[in-house]
């Protein structure tokens, strides 16, 4: 049901109106009638970082009820009225952001946002649905206890981030989720889930008149304020240290990391170039082309830059055999001391930055996309025009800037490493 993007008039921040309702919510609106659909995207900063101290995994929780009965109809009816419209209704958690994603034809909009609109303002968190869902999540965790990416990664942001929100599952854990009850869910629901707060893209068969009545009846009902917990600025910890959690398994899977740039510093940029020619790039990456292709220590490989609403992260990973676990992180270390003493080179430079402009296209592929994008911009503050600016920003990049920002971003190359196996000599 994704709609292709309309063909590239003279810029996309020419395309973009900024639609404001009488009751004062806000969102970015791209018309597109190549197909009769509408995708609308929405997100209000808090996530798992404002779940109760004692109860993590409120909002991932809310994130899974939300869809399962509001207003008349229960969890049941609700599904069926969905499917009988066509509309695709779907929430979700990470860290710092609480999102909603509605996917309808354009002539089931009404019934479209109305269910939206139920969802936000009277879900009823029905006894079985939400027992079910608690359970559903669980047995997630519980099937994540024994999947080694899962462990490593859950090892490396408690090794990170000690004592901060930031160091505790999205998802909760099986001693936080019994205690989680209806109420908890309601009230992280009113405090985050506000006018003030949510970033709304949407793209597709709507005018701008028309969007503003949506706004109105979906969001105007939210309270005017958010009400967040404050969450502290913080370092990621243990940088230079090794940290190994015995699985019985034939690999190792590893995370390595240490802190990273904050989505809207002036170095950004340069180091998106940086991390592409190092980890990111995927075939063309430094690190890919020493662990799998000349040494075949592991079939994939990778780094990328992680900025978070209250910390960044340089983060990376990779899976090998136990016994060439010491050998693979040791060239992975030796690869990123290189970039941060000496640089990309001046070929490498040149054929990232092509890849760079050109693959950024592929973002604005489909109506869901550009609405997701519409959203993250706003969320990072970038600008109505960013999407414009981005490709000239890239291109602008020099050698000189590039091995100065790799430098600041990887430092002297200390990694904190997480492991899950039985790594031989680590």
């Amino acid at each position: 049901m994704n709609a292709p993007a309309a063909p590239e008039r003279t810029s996309h921040a020419s395309r973009i109106q900024r639609v404001v309702s009488k009751s004062g919510v806000e969102a970015w609106l791209v018309e597109d009638y190549t197909v009769p659909l509408i995708a609308l995207e929405f997100a209000a900063l808090g996530g798992s970082s404002q779940d109760p101290a004692d109860k993590s995994g409120v909002a991932y929780f809310l994130s899974g009820i939300l869809d399962e009965g509001a207003g008349p109809y229960d969890s049941a009816a609700f599904h069926e009225r969905l499917d009988e419209c066509a509309i695709e209704l779907r929430f979700h958690a990470d860290r710092d952001v609480f999102s909603g994603h509605l996917r309808t034809l354009a002539k089931r909009k009404d019934e479209a946002f109305e269910m939206l609109r139920l969802s936000l303002m009277e879900p009823r968190l029905d006894e079985e649905p939400l027992e079910r869902v608690r359970h559903q999540i669980e047995a997630g965790i519980r099937h994540e206890m024994n999947d080694p990416d899962s462990v490593v990664s859950r090892a490396f942001f408690e090794a990170a981030f000690p004592d901060h929100p930031y160091g505790k599952q999205v998802h909760g854990s099986l001693e936080s989720l019994p205690r989680i009850a209806r109420d908890d869910l309601l009230a992280y629901q009113g405090r985050i889930i506000a006018r003030d707060a949510i970033r709304i893209g949407v793209v597709g068969a709507i005018d701008a008149a028309a969007l503003a009545e949506a706004l109105d009846h979906v969001f105007g009902g939210l309270p005017a304020s958010a009400k967040r917990n404050p969450v502290p600025d913080v370092a990621p910890a243990g940088v230079g240290s090794r940290k190994v959690i015995p699985l019985d398994i034939p690999q190792s899977s590893l995370r390595f990391g240490g802190p990273g740039l904050a989505r809207r510093d002036p170095d950004w940029i340069p180091a998106l170039v940086v991390n592409h020619i190092l980890g990111g790039g995927v075939f063309s990456a430094r690190l890919f082309r020493e662990v799998r292709e000349k040494r075949g220590l592991a079939y994939s490989v990778y780094s990328h830059l992680a900025p978070l609403q209250h910390s960044a992260l340089f983060l990376g990973g990779t899976s090998t055999k136990n016994e060439r676990t010491a050998e693979s992180l040791a060239l992975i270390e030796s690869e990123i001391r290189s970039m941060a003493d000496d640089g990309p080179t001046a070929d490498e430079l040149d054929k990232a930055k092509k890849y760079l402009v050109g693959s950024y296209a592929l973002n604005f592929d489909t109506s869901t996309k550009i609405a997701s994008q519409l959203v993250r911009i706003q969320l990072d503050d970038l600008g109505l025009d960013y999407m414009d600016r981005r490709n000239g920003l890239v291109q602008a990049v020099t050698l000189e800037e590039a091995k100065r920002v790799a430098k600041r971003l990887l430092g002297d190359g200390r990694l904190l490493v997480t492991v899950v196996g039985q790594p031989v000599g680590l």
